[in-house]
């Protein structure tokens, strides 16, 4: 149980450490310094997707065949839960996106349904939608290591809530800097970009309580989550890293965070 709430809180504290950098840098981030956390982000979302996700999902469909696919013992059909469940989650964020009013990172102009939100709220909205997924991924990779399916063992579900800390860790930095350059206070700054954060170990906890009721969907509510992390990336992280100059250090900070996120979950799954 302890090492359950730990890993649900350890995504916040990525967020909470990335938004105290407000206490210790006096100027706003440099925008190379924030290309590279963005692809940083990019490739931690990505392999975390594709490694603890997706591929356990299509693995938990293969074992248990007959109760998920028709009752047919041909293996390849495993992948249709990854597939639906990831088409489902790049769906639902796009809802989403489409119908609350917020801020791109990095942008001022305001996307979704127009309010008279002030830039902050969207901002922390945006945010919000940014970190959904990633509580979602992980509240479901827990719901497979703590019933035991899936090949997701309960270090590899810690790898993966300590490779969304790593890269919350950058995120939270994006959004507090750019609020404080905004003339907002350092706590003020620290606070919002902390509580963006705190939708993760909500998110996570709902989906571990609901995967554990509707077990025979975990696959794919696994892909769900994946689908989620995938239209983060693409919508809002990849556009905003290769916009603009030294687009060649998101590359290299997407390779670095893909890598880091891969071997942590090979070395601890």
């Amino acid at each position: 149980m302890a090492t359950l709430l730990i890993g649900l809180l350890i995504p916040l504290l990525g967020t909470m450490l990335g938004s105290a950098f407000v206490f210790f840098m006096k100027d706003e981030m440099s925008a190379r310094v924030q290309k590279l956390l963005l692809g940083f982000a990019s490739g931690v979302m990505v392999a975390a997707s594709v490694w603890s996700l997706l591929i356990p999902a299509m693995e938990m469909a293969s074992i248990h065949n007959a109760q998920f696919i028709m009752h047919n013992e041909d293996s390849a059909w495993s992948v249709l839960p990854a597939a639906v469940g990831f088409l489902l989650g790049v769906g639902f964020l796009l809802m989403i996106d489409e119908l609350t009013p917020h801020l791109h990172i990095g942008t001022d102009k305001p996307e979704g349904l127009r309010s008279h939100l002030s830039k902050t709220a969207m901002l922390a909205l945006a945010v919000t939608i940014h970190n959904l997924p990633e509580g979602m991924a992980v509240g479901v990779v827990f719901a497979g290591a703590e019933n035991g399916v899936a090949h997701i063992s309960l270090a590899s579900a810690v790898a993966v809530s300590l490779g969304i800390a790593i890269q919350n860790v950058p995120e939270g930095a994006i959004i507090s800097m750019p609020m404080r350059a905004a003339g907002n206070s350092r706590w003020r700054s620290f606070i919002i970009g902390s509580l963006s954060g705190a939708v993760e170990p909500l998110g996570a906890l709902a989906v571990l309580l609901l995967a554990s009721l509707l077990l025979p969907v975990l696959p794919y509510m696994l892909a769900f989550a994946a689908g989620a992390m995938f239209y983060v990336v693409v919508e809002e992280l990849i556009p905003e890293a290769s916009s603009g100059q030294h687009s060649n250090l998101s590359t290299i900070g997407f390779a670095v965070g893909f890598v880091l996120m891969m071997v942590l979950d090979v070395v601890m799954g």
